[in-house]
C-alpha cells in the first residue's frame, strides 16, 4: 500500500524532535568538563519502486526516468564530535587534561569493568588513591603517600612528589592514555565516562605524547567543546524544519478532508 504523504510528514516531525533533543543535550552540558557534542545524521526511508528506468514503455521505447516515491526521513545514528575542547588553568595539582586523543580510564562498580573519560577534575581518597569525584579510582591506581608535597604530573603522566622525610621527588607511577580505532564506537553510559564496543575496538594503552595520544597538563581542565552560536543556528534550524513538517501534516489533512466532502 503506498505511503501517504501524512505519514511522511509524520516521519520529518518525529526525525527533527529527535535532533532537537540532542541539541538541547549539547547545550546542556555546555559547562560539563570534557563533554563532546554529539550530532545528528539522518537517512532516507526505503523508496517504493513503482516504475524502474529502463522499463519497457512500448514494444520499441523504453522509460528513460523512473518512478520512484520517498517514504520518509530516519535518524541514522549520532556522532560524537571528538575535537579538542579549551584547555582552561584552574590551579589545582589534582587538575589534570589532555592535549590531543586519548582517554583517562577508570575502574567503575561493579564488577569492575573500565571506563574511559576526558574528564580530568580527580581528588585522592582517603587512602591517598587518585580517583574520580564519584570515589571510581584512576587506572593504574596512583596513590599519594600522606603528608607528601609538590605533586607533579608530567606531560607523560609520570607522577611524582616529595614523601616526607625526603628531599628529592620520588616516583609514584605513571598514567597510562587509552586510543581507539574507532572512539566514536564508545558507548556513552552517563557521569562523563564511555566504555568500549565491538564498533570502538579494544583499548590501546600507552605513554602520553606516543602514537598520537595526547599531553597531560597539570592544573587544567579540559572545557566542553560545544559553540553556543552554532548550536542556536542548528535549533533554529530545526524549528524551522519541524514547523514546515507541521504545515505539511495541516495541509495534507486539509487536502484529505476536501476530498472526503468532494467524493
Amino acid at each position: 500500500m503506498p505511503t501517504s504523504a501524512l505519514h511522511v510528514a509524520r516521519t520529518g516531525l518525529e526525525a527533527q524532535d529527535a535532533k532537537m533533543r540532542v541539541i538541547a543535550n549539547n547545550l546542556a552540558n555546555i559547562g560539563t568538563t570534557g563533554f563532546k557534542r554529539d550530532r545528528v545524521d539522518f537517512a532516507t526511508l526505503a523508496y517504493q519502486e513503482q516504475r524502474v528506468a529502463g522499463q519497457a514503455s512500448t514494444g520499441q521505447t523504453a522509460f528513460a526516468v523512473g518512478l520512484n516515491l520517498g517514504t520518509g526521513v530516519q535518524v541514522q545514528g549520532t556522532s560524537r564530535i571528538s575535537t579538542q575542547g579549551t584547555l582552561n588553568p584552574t590551579g589545582n595539582s589534582l587538575d589534570i587534561a589532555l592535549d590531543g586523543e586519548g582517554f583517562f580510564q577508570v575502574e567503575l562498580p561493579p564488577g569492575g569493568q573500565i571506563g574511559f573519560t576526558r574528564a580530568g577534575n580527580f581528588t585522592l581518597s582517603a587512602d591517598g588513591t587518585l580517583i574520580t569525584s564519584q570515589g571510581y579510582a584512576l587506572q593504574p591506581p596512583i596513590q599519594v603517600p600522606a603528608g607528601a608535597q609538590s605533586l607533579t604530573i608530567a606531560p607523560d603522566g609520570t607522577v611524582s612528589a616529595i614523601t616526607p622525610g625526603s628531599t628529592e621527588a620520588t616516583l609514584l607511577g605513571q598514567l597510562s592514555v587509552a586510543s581507539f580505532v574507532n572512539p566514536a564506537g564508545l558507548r556513552a553510559i552517563g557521569d562523563n565516562f564511555l566504555v568500549e564496543t565491538g564498533a570502538s575496538g579494544p583499548a590501546d594503552l600507552g605513554v602520553a605524547g606516543q602514537n598520537g595520544r595526547g599531553q597531560i597538563r597539570q592544573g587544567m581542565l579540559e572545557g566542553s567543546n560545544v559553540n553556543v552560536v552554532e548550536e542556536l543556528v542548528e535549533m533554529i534550524e530545526t524549528q524551522r524544519a519541524y514547523e514546515i513538517n507541521s504545515k505539511m501534516v495541516s495541509a495534507v489533512d486539509e487536502m484529505l478532508r476536501n476530498a472526503n466532502q468532494t467524493l
